[in-house]
């Protein structure tokens, strides 16, 4: 597997709690709510304070009614539905999330776009997941913690994502419905024997969303700070890739 990095080794994991985030923060915010942009819409920042954005695709993977549309919706800061409903189609969301890189101490726009897909769709339509796929750079693998299936057909979907040319995209593991104890399905020592095993991150997601910025920080900086870390070995490999015959007389 490739590597992980370990949490808050690449980015300042409590920068939006910090006084210098504040002037980055305040741009992603309508009225202390987080604003929702569209495909041609980003953070307006002020001539002196001009940041630049780094663009990445996320795909979000797992069975119906696992809670691939509540996790979308909690990212982007939106209100999660009541009732679960089969995604028609691709769904699409933009997030932005301003993030502090540690050793530079470089800002940076990170522009997620997030792609849901319902399970129907993708069995309907042989095209949908090709196109999901198509120039991808993380996945999120999703299981919910009250639903035992879903957590035992995490290494199916592993698979699927590790066959070049996905074998670099960035994988996450997360666990939804983990407020939900009294219809837990899935034990602790499972989660902690699947990272041992497979070496991947796992988030947790579940319970009430305020309207912070904390219920999603840790969630989008692990997020952030993977898709960095992954750009950076990219780059370290094709620095190392030795010049080809025809490179060497251009």
């Amino acid at each position: 597997m490739a590597q992980v990095p370990s949490p808050g080794s690449i980015i300042v994991a409590d920068w939006h709690q910090c006084k210098d985030s504040k002037e980055y923060f305040t741009k992603i915010l309508h009225k202390k709510r987080r604003r929702q942009f569209g495909l041609l819409e980003s953070p307006m920042m002020s001539p002196l304070a001009a940041v630049d954005t780094v663009q990445y695709k996320i795909f979000l993977s797992g069975k119906s009614g696992v809670g691939k549309t509540s996790v979308v919706a909690r990212l982007a800061g939106v209100n999660i539905p009541n009732m679960h409903y089969e995604t028609i189609g691709i769904e699409t969301t933009i997030v932005y999330w301003p993030v502090k890189i540690k050793e530079s101490g470089r800002v940076l726009f990170f522009r997620l776009q997030l792609w849901d897909c319902g399970e129907n769709a993708l069995k309907r339509f042989d095209h949908m997941l090709p196109f999901c796929k198509e120039q991808v750079d993380a996945v999120l693998l999703l299981f919910s913690f009250t639903d035992r299936i879903s957590f035992e057909d995490l290494p199916n979907q592993i698979t699927k994502w590790t066959a070049p040319p996905l074998d670099r995209v960035v994988k996450l593991v997360v666990g939804t419905k983990f407020d939900l104890f009294m219809h837990c399905d899935v034990a602790e020592r499972d989660v902690r024997a699947f990272r041992s095993t497979w070496g991947l991150p796992v988030l947790r997601v579940g319970g009430e969303v305020s309207d912070g910025l904390g219920d999603v920080a840790p969630f989008l900086n692990s997020l952030c700070e993977n898709l960095w870390h992954q750009d950076w070995l990219r780059a370290g490999a094709e620095r190392d890739q030795p010049h080809t015959e025809s490179e060497t007389f251009l």
